[in-house]
């Protein structure tokens, strides 16, 4: 437990590749618990998602599947043993979801609604996937579901509980109450969506400090809610979105729009490339600013990597639909 509470400082400075290593050092050890491995390999997947190691992150599913195939012995039939069972399908649900492999994903949260297990991380990847179907209302039972279900205690109290790095408690809690904010914005319910994405800002905030990526995350999901209240309202918010853009983006250390967006070496990429979408827009509006947004929008077009949905069906906004984009501040990416 040592090792995943140092994985989890360590990722939370940025120093991912050492958390890395930290718990891969459990991964060796024959005489871990079942818990504390299941907690580790899903420490491992979510980093490499935020590092963009997409296919690594799936080799490492697969191999948590099998794990809890092969050492089921460990726990028995309980409900520790359903528990982490539950935990290794979201987990390569996740995967799948981010590789835009939609009936791949379902093939492994199918029926996890129903299980006590499907809470924190697990109920926070099938909210998602169900956000990501337009089945609204369930997403938001299960985001709620995994808001109300993290314990800090009992993550240490429980074996099979235990979670490190971006998957841990704290960040699940506050990734969820994010993608609440924004499945709120989504549906038009802009005061609620407001409310919700402000409290996450100030604890993440709290949590990571103000200078954190994290943060730029947030006023990312901020200002895209801004701009669909402005679209739908037929309002303008242009100051604030700018304001919300540029913030952002500096916390979220944006490449030089000189780099061309395909080669540039960017943490975050999909959200940085959908924060420029949609700064883009504001500046092409303004006749003296246009060529800026043009360029900005191109950038942003070359960047964007995100499989299920194009960068201009990320930010079409034609009502409730399924094409919408999920900002998961978990593990930094745009699903």
């Amino acid at each position: 437990m040592v090792l995943l509470a140092m994985s989890t400082l360590l990722s939370e400075r940025g120093a991912f590749d050492d958390a890395i290593d930290k718990l891969q050092i459990i991964q060796g050890l024959a005489e871990s618990h079942l818990g504390v491995r299941v907690a580790s390999m899903e420490g491992l997947v979510g980093l490499n998602l935020q590092l963009e190691r997409d296919d690594t992150s799936r080799v490492l599913a697969d191999k948590c599947v099998q794990l809890l195939g092969n050492d089921t012995a460990d726990v028995g039939n309980g409900f520790g043993s359903k528990v982490l069972n539950v935990r290794a399908k979201a987990l390569k649900g996740l995967v799948e979801l981010v590789h835009g492999n939609l009936e791949s994903a379902e093939s492994f949260f199918q029926g996890l609604q129903d299980e006590k297990g499907c809470t924190g991380n697990a109920a926070l990847s099938y909210g998602e996937f169900l956000h990501s179907m337009g089945k609204f209302s369930l997403a938001k039972e299960l985001y709620q579901k995994a808001i109300e279900g993290i314990s800090a205690n009992k993550e240490f109290a429980d074996l099979y509980a235990l979670a490190a790095c971006s998957m841990c408690g704290r960040e699940v809690q506050l990734a969820a109450t994010c993608a609440l904010g924004q499945l709120e914005g989504q549906l038009g319910n802009f005061s609620e969506a407001e409310e919700i994405l402000t409290r996450v800002l100030t604890k993440t905030e709290e949590h990571f400090g103000s200078h954190h990526p994290n943060v730029g995350i947030v006023l990312t999901c901020i200002a895209l809610m801004f701009r669909h209240k402005a679209i739908m309202e037929h309002s303008s918010s242009l100051l604030i979105q700018e304001g919300l853009y540029r913030r952002a983006l500096d916390l979220l250390k944006a490449p030089s729009l000189e780099t061309e967006g395909s080669k540039a070496d960017v943490a975050q990429r999909d959200i940085v490339a959908l924060a420029r979408g949609a700064y883009a827009e504001v500046l092409c509006v303004q006749q003296n600013r246009k060529d800026e947004g043009e360029r900005m929008k191109s950038w942003a077009q070359t960047a964007w990597r995100n499989r299920r949905l194009s960068l201009a069906e990320a930010l079409e906004i034609s009502g409730p639909c399924s094409k919408v984009p999920i900002i998961d501040a978990r593990i930094s990416r745009a699903l």
